[in-house]
């Protein structure tokens, strides 16, 4: 019997005549970062893992699992925070230098997973995720095959996609599929390997001139709906090996944040083919997009919810939506609800507002206790722009710690209102974020979430939706943002933009 080594490092018997299993190393940082965000991010906010915490991450490479198996395991540096603002350069150096010593220590590599997100900004650098796959390169060299997974809201620049073999995205928006999409990344990678075809010799880039926003090209209908489904058929051609259509990320002002569609494979024509099919797909329903509820100011979507016999009424707070990169503690909606006289009584319509960020608030709370009267402000610390910290007298009805990253959550009910307030911003995304804290969603007339579109169980559990036009970071308005550095023409910037040039470019294979 021979000894080679199989899942990080760890010696695993076999007979002699078994091939000598590829080295895979994991690496990558993910965040959506907003431009137009006063925020900004620090290192903390990552939670970068390292190791086996990184297999964890992943239910496809559990050491049961086959693709677990499949290869010898290096598990160098993943990252991924909640969106937000710019990432200071500083956190980002500090990540990437962790990231790229780690890989030093276990060469060479046959490939690498490059798991990111797409749309992050880093300060005083323009494409964060081509200078960190460059940089990758330079420590992994060119032969290593390298397999980028990313999300459809990300940005696919020229030295991105240069320096990426294999590369894919999210097939659904809300992305239900992420985890599909990540194996599909290994499993092709995988292939490649064993199959010893190697790097696909042929990837047709088409950049597309259209910046919309998620809220506007979910894949739950149409256009969205039928434009994706042509993706996954396209990716299963003889000679592809994978297709991709990346929306891009709308809250961003860099030459990079534009629609992109990709295609790879060993047939020359094919991929080219279907590059540009799937652009011109795009670009042929570009003013069929629309918002995936409906919308209106926020005073339209309180008269709507109030006189609702629908509950729970769910009112989307769009502006801020810190899951697509906003501040998340802009109080301008919040302080418009407690103004309305309908919310003065407890005997008035109950609603949920989540959340606001207000340490300060919170440490009062937790002194207060349970039943206690507390009165504070809270938010604004970061995006006074449009409203200061508001002001919340009220009864703490619920105080909740070690959630990863509130840390410390409390309920505050003022007259029929039930506001959460968090040590750190959290967005709130399943039922049981609710229900740890004593509130039942489902028995309550108004939910308002610093959201766009609703999350899948926020979704099923809507009696009624619609999302609120307010102001923040990631304004859905996006021709009251001041970009200055997107390329023009652009749709719907350019209403009346002549056909743009939807031809293939092949993009060189790193050798």
């Amino acid at each position: 019997m021979a000894i080679i080594l199989a899942g990080c490092g760890k010696p695993k018997e076999t007979d002699t005549a078994s091939k000598e299993l590829p080295r895979i190393a994991i690496a990558g940082l993910a965040i959506e970062s907003s431009t137009f965000s006063p925020a900004q991010t620090n290192e903390e906010a990552f939670h970068a893992k390292t190791g086996d915490a990184i297999l964890s991450s992943y239910e496809f490479l559990s050491p049961d699992s086959v693709d677990f198996k499949r290869a010898r395991w290096f598990p160098a540096l993943i990252g991924r925070a909640i969106p937000g603002g710019i990432v200071t350069r500083e956190a980002y150096e500090s990540l990437m230098t962790k990231m790229l010593d780690s890989l030093k220590n276990n060469l060479p590599y046959d490939g690498l997973f490059f798991d990111i997100h797409g749309a992050m900004s880093v300060v005083g650098l323009d494409d964060p995720e081509g200078d960190m796959i460059v940089r990758i390169r330079q420590v992994v060299g060119p032969k290593t095959i390298v397999s980028t997974s990313m999300d459809l809201h990300g940005n696919v620049s020229w030295r991105l996609a240069q320096n990426s073999d294999l590369i894919t995205c999210y097939r659904m928006a809300p992305h239900e599929d992420a985890v599909q999409s990540d194996k599909r990344a290994v499993d092709n990678l995988l292939s490649r390997i064993e199959t010893g075809k190697g790097k696909p010799p042929f990837k047709a880039y088409v950049a597309v001139p259209i910046l919309l926003p998620g809220e506007k090209t979910s894949t739950r209908v149409d256009p969205g709906k039928s434009l994706y489904a042509q993706v996954a058929p396209a990716a299963i051609q003889p000679g592809v090996v994978d297709a991709a259509i990346w929306i891009g990320y709308a809250w961003a002002d860099e030459p990079r944040n534009h629609a992109v569609v990709m295609a790879v494979g060993d047939d020359k024509d094919k991929v080219i083919a279907t590059a540009e099919q799937l652009a011109k797909s795009f670009w042929d329903v570009r003013d069929k997009f629309e918002f995936i509820a409906p919308v209106g100011t926020l005073k339209e979507s309180l008269d709507k919810a109030v006189k609702s016999d629908k509950h729970p009424f769910m009112i989307s707070d769009m502006g801020d939506n810190p899951t697509a990169g906003g501040a998340g503690d802009v109080t301008w909606t919040l302080t418009e609800i407690l103004k309305r006289p309908e919310f003065k009584s407890e005997k008035g319509p109950s609603l949920i507002y989540a959340s606001l960020p207000g340490p300060e608030f919170v440490d009062k709370a937790i002194k207060a206790g349970i039943g206690g009267k507390v009165e504070g402000t809270a938010g604004a610390a970061v995006d006074s722009r449009y409203a200061p910290p508001v002001l919340l007298r009220g009864t703490v009805k619920a105080i909740v710690q070690g959630d990863e990253h509130a840390e410390t959550e409390i309920v505050v009910q003022i007259g029929s209102v039930n506001v959460i307030v968090t040590k750190k911003r959290k967005p709130y995304h399943h039922e049981a974020d609710f229900t740890r804290l004593g509130l039942a969603p489902r028995k309550t007339d108004i939910v308002v979430v610093k959201l766009g579109y609703l999350v899948p169980e926020l979704y099923d559990m809507r009696a009624d939706w619609i999302m609120a036009l307010t102001p923040g970071g990631v304004d859905q308005d996006l021709e009251r943002l001041t970009f200055k550095r997107i390329e023009r023409p652009m749709f719907p910037f350019d209403k009346n933009m002549a056909e743009p040039d939807l031809n293939a470019k092949l993009v060189e294979v790193t050798q």
